[in-house]
C-alpha cells in the first residue's frame, strides 16, 4: 500500500526514523484553511489546538506561497482577546505599539520571547513540584515568589545590556 508523504504516520516513529515534516496549512482567497496532511478544511480553533499540542506547522497563502503563519497566530490572539478574559490591558497594547519603529523594537521581541520562555520553563518545573509536594509549599505562595524573582532577574539581565559598563 502506497502512503502519501503528507499522511500522518500509522504508528509511532522509531528513533532512527525522521520526525514527520512540518504540517502545511494553505489559506485560500475565500479565507478557508486547508490542512494538506489531512486533506481537509480546518478552522482557527483547530490551528489553535495545533499550537496547544506544540505541533509544528506553517500557514501559507495558497496563491502566492507566502508564509502567513504570524498573521494567523495574531488572528487567534485577537479572537482570544475579544472572547471574554483578555490577557493584555489597553496600556500594555499601547506600549507594545509604541515600540514599533522605535530603536528598541528589535530588543523588545527578544525580551518578550525570553520572558515567555522563562514562564513556560517555570510552569513545567516549579508548579508540578509544588503540586507534588504541597506541604513544602503551602498555598503555592512560594511558587509565585519564585516566578516573580525569576522574571525580575530576566528583566534585569535584559536591561543591563543597555547600561554602559564602567
Amino acid at each position: 500500500m502506497h502512503k502519501s508523504k503528507n499522511a500522518p504516520p500509522s504508528e509511532p516513529a522509531a528513533p532512527t526514523q525522521e520526525l514527520p515534516a512540518q504540517r502545511v496549512i494553505k489559506k485560500y482567497p475565500n479565507r478557508r484553511l486547508y490542512d494538506t496532511r489531512t486533506s481537509s478544511y480546518i478552522t482557527l480553533a483547530e490551528i489553535k489546538q495545533l499550537v496547544m499540542n506544540s505541533e509544528p506547522f506553517s500557514v501559507v497563502d495558497a496563491k502566492t506561497s507566502d508564509d502567513i503563519s504570524r498573521s494567523i497566530l495574531l488572528q487567534i490572539i485577537l479572537e482570544e482577546e475579544a472572547g471574554g478574559s483578555p490577557m493584555f490591558t489597553a496600556p500594555v497594547l499601547e506600549n507594545i505599539i509604541r515600540f514599533y519603529g522605535n530603536t528598541m523594537q528589535g530588543f523588545m521581541g527578544g525580551y518578550l520571547e525570553k520572558n515567555m520562555q522563562a514562564l513556560v520553563d517555570l510552569q513545567r518545573t516549579v508548579i508540578p513540584a509544588a503540586i507534588a509536594n504541597p506541604l513544602a509549599n503551602p498555598l503555592g505562595n512560594n511558587v509565585f515568589l519564585q516566578m516573580q524573582e525569576h522574571m525580575q532577574k530576566q528583566t534585569e539581565q535584559f536591561l543591563s545590556t543597555f547600561v554602559p559598563k564602567r
